[in-house]
């Protein structure tokens, strides 16, 4: 087939030999399967995205850390330079983030390296050599059902432990290779510990697993995993291999509004007082 423009690149320094053929497109990047080698592997190409992009990227990227401080004021005032940090920046988030799942034991594609912008990683494959289907496309007996669900919460208890969460995780970036579901798909991974939206997003990734497995596995519907590894998370108890037991006790007590407004408005006046402070401290000088 003609080279894509994104892999030339990878073509001319040798890094790959051939590009055989393409596997997926969606929007933020292109899929292929490239030789390299005496190995078959699938090159991820990142498509340039308009600003509108990054603004729903917004709520993925609180809390993650920005390499200077140069990138980090240009990202805030949304320049020309910051939007190109920014979308180097998420590029380099999904490679870093492999790199690391794959040494916390998470089952991930192996990373081959990041050349010129695009990622080179393993080709995952299905029990007859073809390029592994999703999890959404597969019709599943219950006990495969259970399997898969055990291997995927042990995986996001072991990215938690390690202070990740995928942020996007569902039927459509999990992939059915003959030894068991792999995980893709990680420019959008969440810090646990700095995005204030971190436990929505843990429970969503675990419900839409729930959902998507439930309907071969009945009672599977009826577990709490999400709350459960959360609340152990956020009092230091949660461990790579903690067995979770999907049984969860919500507290049922109401808030006490009046405490949290209160809580508010002193918070709201020791920052006035802060703030005059220092403009009378300013004018002093």
């Amino acid at each position: 087939m003609k080279i894509p423009k994104g892999l030339q690149p990878l073509v001319d320094d040798g890094v790959i030999d051939a590009v055989l053929r393409p596997l997926k497109s969606g929007k933020e990047a292109s899929v292929y399967v490239v030789r390299s080698g005496d190995e078959v592997l699938c090159a991820k190409v990142y498509k340039d995205m308009a600003q509108r992009s990054f603004q729903a990227r917004t709520q993925y990227q609180e809390g993650r850390k920005v390499r200077g401080s140069r990138q980090a004021r240009a990202i805030g005032k949304a320049s020309k330079f910051g939007r190109k940090e920014q979308e180097t920046a998420w590029k380099n988030t999904e490679v870093d983030a492999l790199y690391r799942l794959m040494e916390a034991g998470v089952r991930v594609p192996r990373p081959h390296g990041y050349f010129h912008g695009v990622l080179l990683m393993e080709l995952v494959c299905d029990e007859h050599g073809h390029s592994a289907p999703r999890l959404g496309e597969v019709e599943l007996i219950p006990e495969l059902a259970r399997w898969y669900h055990h291997d995927l919460i042990a995986d996001v208890v072991r990215m938690l432990s390690i202070g990740m969460i995928h942020g996007d995780l569902s039927e459509y970036n999990v992939l059915v290779a003959a030894e068991g579901p792999v995980i893709i798909d990680f420019p959008q991974v969440v810090s646990a510990a700095g995005n204030n939206a971190a436990r929505a997003m843990l429970l969503r990734d675990v419900h839409n697993l729930r959902d998507s497995l439930g309907r071969f596995a009945p009672e599977l519907l009826s577990m709490h995993y999400g709350e459960e590894m959360w609340a152990l998370y956020e009092k230091s108890e949660l461990k790579p291999d903690t067995a979770l037991t999907g049984h969860f006790v919500f507290d049922k007590h109401k808030a006490d509004v009046r405490a949290i407004m209160l809580s508010i408005e002193d918070a709201r006046q020791e920052a006035i007082i802060r703030q005059q402070g220092r403009e009378e401290a300013a004018l002093r000088d």
